[in-house]
């Protein structure tokens, strides 16, 4: 269930975003955010890293940022320092749903559960295949006709949780990896968005602990993933 979000059938939406890189996908919440066409508020950023662009896409939008990359020595911080401050940072902003957009570190299952909000994930590829790194190149060799993206629920398994949603694109016999990165992030830059705003209306829940409701459910809403074709 998402949290906060149950007494105001109109308030918006509590986000944390978790980034590690350009945030093109962050950007993409921040504009329909600042247009009204999602009802959203985007609480914070975190980034583990100190030089993604998406720190500077936050900053013009006036959000708040936690940059968790190094600790006093200058050292990478490790995973579980990482998390100790994060899990203070989103204690503190209080968000309703925490959105990982091309985050790049594993995340332990004792934080996933300890968050103050259920997570979701964008991962490039058409899950449960092509679970890890390197999809488009993988999928390319793999002679695959269709490719894509899905966004799933964050659990301590990786790329594991239960699918929401998939955007998906035919595969051209010319694609090389570079070009099939471009045309699924065009597909992220739509699913994105739209998962959200179905998580806010509630037409999408996160809430699996009802089985008998969402046995009721099943027999008038088609099975997840829902899932988009679009030709990028």
């Amino acid at each position: 269930m998402l949290a906060n979000n149950t007494s105001h059938a109109n308030k918006p939406l509590r986000i944390a975003v978790l980034v590690s890189g350009s945030g093109s996908n962050l950007q993409v919440l921040i504009d329909a955010m600042q247009a009204g066409a999602l009802p959203i508020e985007i609480v914070g950023v975190i980034s583990n890293r100190d030089d993604a662009y998406a720190i500077t896409r936050a900053n013009d939008a006036a959000i708040p940022v936690a940059v968790l990359s190094h600790v006093a020595n200058g050292k990478r911080m490790g995973i579980k320092t990482f998390e100790t401050h994060a899990n203070a940072q989103l204690v503190e902003w209080q968000p309703d749903l925490i959105v990982l957009a091309g985050f790049m570190r594993v995340l332990s299952g004792s934080f996933i559960d300890n968050a103050p909000a259920p997570m979701i994930n964008l991962h490039p590829s058409l899950l449960p295949v092509y679970k890890g790194l390197d999809t488009h190149q993988r999928v390319i060799q793999a002679g695959e006709r269709h490719h894509g993206c899905s966004i799933h629920v964050v659990t301590a398994e990786l790329d594991a949780g239960a699918v929401l949603t998939q955007a998906l694109l035919e595969v051209n016999q010319t694609e090389t990896a570079d070009s099939l990165q471009a045309r699924v992030q065009e597909l992220e830059h739509k699913l994105l968005p739209w998962t959200i705003l179905l998580l806010a209306n509630k037409v999408l829940s996160l809430d699996t602990s009802n089985e008998t409701c969402n046995k009721t459910k099943a027999n008038y809403l088609p099975a997840l993933p829902l899932q988009l074709f679009m030709n990028a």
